[in-house]
């Protein structure tokens, strides 16, 4: 009797085993070939690995243990370390009142008066009360660019300033309208910022001096509307005037290290879950940058990104298969390095942080939203995930639905290719589709 049992349980193992590695060979004998003989994956350098994570099993594998640029996916690094560091609400401010006094110092949080984001409760915090208002300055030691960035993307919309206390996104909108010469300036006060030249701006309608809030602009084609939004030259000075003129009350500049330390009541403005959505599923880079300054904040008395990223690297990522070069929240800098196993880790590591529908709802899905809205089409979606791109390096990581229900993750990630991106799309997409199918 007993031998007819482990006869049984032996038979059903073996089948179990060799169905497993049918499906295996099933996924890896048309990937090996796309791999090996796709001419367009021979003009640059890919890596590639997905895994079932229910099985904690690797069905396929390529370069992945490979160091890659990964543009925005260091986004996802970012969003997790939101989820072991800030709790479920944006901390704002720190505060104390003395007197008649408010006294409050800034966290980096990026939500205040930014419009893609929603409705801060620091504005009504600060308009309403009968105190007196004074900013302390906090421990804020960063550049207002990061390490590794192009320096000449400092009048692109994606390269808004770092800084301690954000207020409109730290960013200038001009919306010109038809047959009008000036733009319209939100915040109004830069208004007078504006000269006109005629000399051609290359790319931009408008661009700013790199060192100065001088905006130059030549508006010779008037046939149509056109905005554009700039990043403005950050300073205490210009965020004490733009506070003043949006409470419509008098604020003061307060620089005393001694009454930094003392303001510890904790003010918070929005739910931490939009921050993320907003951040992965349009690849925002300020509100990236924004996350990590917030971070370090909670975990010392510093407003700086290397004590986060280094908090995270000790405590939550020492177990990734090979060490992040990580420099920055956005993925902007150049520095950054990381292999597609090491993300399949962190992938790992997300999900089981966050409900499956809450996380899959808050990235790009192929054909529907975000960043590959045009991208992964079909019927059914089979793709949630975060893209990253800079010029000759291109990364889409994340998570995939089969067509039997399973929820795979996996990292794609091509460095030093020379062709147009979307044709290295077009690419990528013949391998997911043939994995979404076979598995």
């Amino acid at each position: 009797m007993r031998s007819r049992l482990i006869f049984k349980i032996l038979f059903f193992s073996t089948i179990i085993i060799f169905g497993s590695c049918a499906t295996h060979q099933q996924i890896r004998k048309p990937l090996d070939k796309i791999f090996k003989e796709s001419p367009v994956f021979q003009k640059g350098f890919v890596g590639f690995i997905v895994i079932d994570p229910e099985k904690n099993d690797t069905l396929y594998s390529h370069n992945a243990n490979k160091y890659f640029t990964p543009a925005s996916n260091t986004k996802l690094f970012t969003f997790y370390a939101g989820l072991k560091i800030l709790g479920d609400s944006v901390p704002a401010l720190k505060y104390e009142i003395q007197n008649d006094t408010l006294y409050f110092k800034a966290t980096g949080d990026p939500s205040f008066l930014n419009e893609n984001l929603p409705n801060s409760k620091v504005l009504e915090f600060l308009k309403n009360r009968g105190n007196h208002l004074a900013y302390v300055t906090p421990t804020y030691t960063e550049k207002h660019q990061g390490p590794g960035w192009a320096w000449d993307d400092y009048n692109a919309y994606y390269s808004a300033e770092r800084t301690a206390f954000p207020i409109y996104g730290n960013m200038i909108g001009f919306d010109f309208e038809k047959n009008k010469e000036f733009p319209v300036v939100w915040p109004k006060i830069f208004t007078d910022s504006l000269v006109s030249v005629k000399d051609s701006l290359s790319s931009s309608r408008l661009r700013r001096n790199m060192v100065s809030n001088r905006f130059e602009f030549n508006n010779q084609n008037k046939e149509s509307d056109f905005s554009q939004s700039v990043p403005f030259k950050y300073s205490s000075k210009i965020l004490i005037k733009l506070l003043v003129d949006t409470l419509q009350k008098p604020v003061s500049l307060v620089q005393n290290s001694e009454l930094n330390k003392k303001l510890t009541k904790t003010m918070y403005s929005i739910p931490s879950d939009s921050i993320y959505k907003e951040m992965l599923k349009v690849s925002d880079n300020f509100i990236a940058e924004q996350i990590l300054i917030m971070a370090a904040g909670k975990i010392s008395d510093t407003l700086k990104s290397d004590i986060a990223i280094e908090y995270m690297k000790d405590n939550h990522l020492n177990d990734l298969p090979d060490e992040p070069m990580w420099y920055d929240g956005s993925g902007l800098s150049r520095y950054n390095l990381f292999t597609p196993r090491s993300i399949v880790k962190l992938l790992q590591k997300i999900k089981v942080e966050v409900p499956e529908e809450q996380l899959l709802d808050m990235l790009p899905t192929g054909g529907h939203s975000g960043t590959i809205k045009n991208y992964y089409k079909a019927d059914e979606p089979y793709i949630f995930a975060k893209t990253g791109t800079l010029k000759n390096n291109h990364s889409l990581s994340g998570y995939l639905k089969t067509n039997s229900g399973k929820l795979l993750i996996f990292s794609f990630m091509n460095s030093n290719y020379t062709i147009p991106t979307s044709v290295l799309k077009a690419e990528m997409e013949k391998v997911l589709l043939q994995i979404r199918d076979n598995y």
